[in-house]
């Protein structure tokens, strides 16, 4: 079955497309339409004009940022943010913001336009989320280890892939909690030197959001302690920080691009971790298509099951925000992975 998949895979696969920045880039909730046809350059009143390159970035400063700043995200809801193509109007906006937050790297295109157009009122976050996990190559475990050591030299096997982050590391910092609870504080030392009027705000909104986002560490610490498997197996390399946090192994089918096409030993090397460790649940993700995952899971006899990575929300998505995504994502692994 895997190899017939691999021979039918270029004909069947639904690839990621790239998709342009336009008029009404996106803002507020996850499920609000794009925004007003002013743009985000043209904040109201005293309002700073905040611009997120996607959406876990801009959910993290709508929260730091409060009523003092409106903030628009460059990527639309249900787009890729890896493949985000940005149009003239698109970069004009990023040359207007007060800020834009970004992660360099991730999205080229962004990279490209702060570089030329945002000058010194520009954030790239990888510093404050310290982007310490390689990236991780395609059909390879990463040996998480436990959340205790998080930040302490588990080593990960791989870091081929360079595509996504220039420096080599995996970029999914966000599914750490604790990670993405440390950028709203960068995002509040930042807002508070360009509009220091709204400093005591910013940072007492950044204490809130960590605040929330510990509470999230501390469920997702007790929801995990005590699985049956501690690994898991993913369509593409997304997941390796919230293994790296929550003692979880992962094994990436693809490695962090999930539009690249695994091959037929890459199938066969999944299917084969599968059943030597026992697992019984193979995950999918929204933005992209389940049939690489499917595929493995109907090879091994485990089910497939949606894990969201966060990188963009839509009306599929199990929940209006981070906070919610998240909590759902943890019902997902608690049963996929055989809690108690």
């Amino acid at each position: 079955m895997v190899l017939m998949f691999f021979m039918i895979r270029r004909a069947a696969v639904v690839r990621r497309f790239a998709v342009v920045a336009v008029a009404g880039l996106c803002a507020g909730s996850l499920l609000t339409a794009c925004g007003s046809e002013s743009g985000p350059g043209s904040a109201s009143g005293d309002q700073l004009s905040v611009v997120a390159s996607f959406y876990p970035l801009q959910y993290a400063a709508q929260r730091v940022a409060g009523n003092s700043a409106n903030v628009v995200n460059l990527t639309k809801p249900g787009a890729e943010p890896h493949d985000l193509e940005l149009s003239p109007r698109a970069v004009g906006t990023v040359s207007e913001a007060d800020l834009v937050v970004y992660l360099r790297g991730l999205q080229p295109a962004v990279d490209t336009a702060v570089k030329q157009e945002a000058g010194d009122h520009s954030l790239d976050v990888a510093g404050a989320a310290k982007l310490t996990l390689p990236a991780p190559r395609a059909g390879e475990s990463d040996h998480a280890g436990h959340a205790d050591h998080a930040d302490h030299g588990n080593h990960v096997e791989g870091g081929g892939e360079t595509d996504s982050v220039a420096s080599g590391k995996d970029p999914h910092f966000w599914l750490d909690p604790l990670r993405l609870a440390a950028v709203g504080d960068a995002l509040a030392n930042r807002l508070a030197a360009v509009d220091p009027g709204h400093a005591a705000a910013f940072r007492a909104n950044a204490a809130r959001l960590r605040a929330d986002l510990t509470k999230l560490d501390r469920e997702f610490r007790t929801g995990l302690a005590t699985c049956r498997t501690h690994d898991l197996v993913t369509s593409h390399a997304a997941f390796g920080y919230l293994a790296h946090r929550y003692g979880l192994t992962q094994f990436g089918i693809t490695g962090l691009s999930p539009e690249q096409e695994p091959s037929p030993a890459e199938l066969s090397a999944a299917a084969t971790f599968a059943r030597r460790h026992d697992v019984r649940t193979i995950y999918h993700e929204t933005l992209v298509s389940p049939a690489v995952a499917k595929t493995v899971a109907e090879e091994t006899g485990a089910r497939s099951a949606v894990l969201d990575p966060l990188e963009g929300l839509t009306s599929e998505s199990a929940g209006k925000d981070y906070l919610a995504v998240m909590r759902a994502n943890l019902g997902t692994l608690r049963k996929g992975q055989d809690c108690s």
